[in-house]
């Protein structure tokens, strides 16, 4: 044996599953901001980015509007930096001053809340926005700070030996997002 356990995939969520979460979201956006005007999508690295540029794009075909669409790598903010190599992905990109803005943080799974604290470090580091909301395609529970999310495309309580996997067509060469269970021998 090779000291890896054989991994067991349920799929939760389908390529239809996800467009339909991601309108949504979307719909949710809108709503709750009163309109696209002054909003910001902000994706953390790396899923949360072609997420941030779905809505987006859905925001547009709604309100014939662009918001326009942010990419957040937080590795430097990391509570457990000194745990992990730092690997740069990419730095921050932001293509509007944030001051003043209405700014959602865009990911693709949301678990002990500490990606999204980072993220909102490194959002504080380039000025002040005037509020900042969190959209997430899939919510695991398990949380370790005090992390909620405003839009939620599916809730998956699991077990803490369970993981989350998201593909992204973009990324994957498919949409799905599948609970993996570790198999005990």
């Amino acid at each position: 044996m090779t000291g890896q356990e054989p991994e067991k995939e349920t799929t939760i969520m389908s390529e239809d599953d996800i467009r339909r979460a991601l309108t949504r979201i979307a719909h949710e956006v809108l709503e709750r901001n009163r309109g696209a005007s002054g909003l910001l999508l902000a994706g953390l690295r790396t899923r949360g980015v072609p997420l941030a540029r779905r809505i987006a794009e859905q925001i547009q075909e709604v309100e014939g509007q662009e918001v326009p669409v942010g990419t957040l790598d937080i590795a430097l903010h990391r509570d457990d930096i000194a745990a992990r190599p730092y690997i740069p992905a990419g730095a921050s990109e932001v293509p509007v001053d944030i001051q003043g803005r209405r700014v959602v943080l865009v990911d693709d799974v949301l678990f002990t809340g500490r990606s999204i604290r980072a993220a909102m470090d490194e959002l504080i580091d380039m000025g002040r926005p005037r509020l900042i909301q969190l959209a997430v395609l899939v919510d695991r529970g398990h949380r370790e700070v005090p992390i909620r999310a405003d839009y939620v495309g599916k809730n998956a309580p699991t077990a803490q030996r369970e993981g989350v996997r998201v593909r992204l067509v973009e990324i994957d060469g498919r949409d799905e997002v599948a609970i993996v269970r570790t198999e005990r021998n």
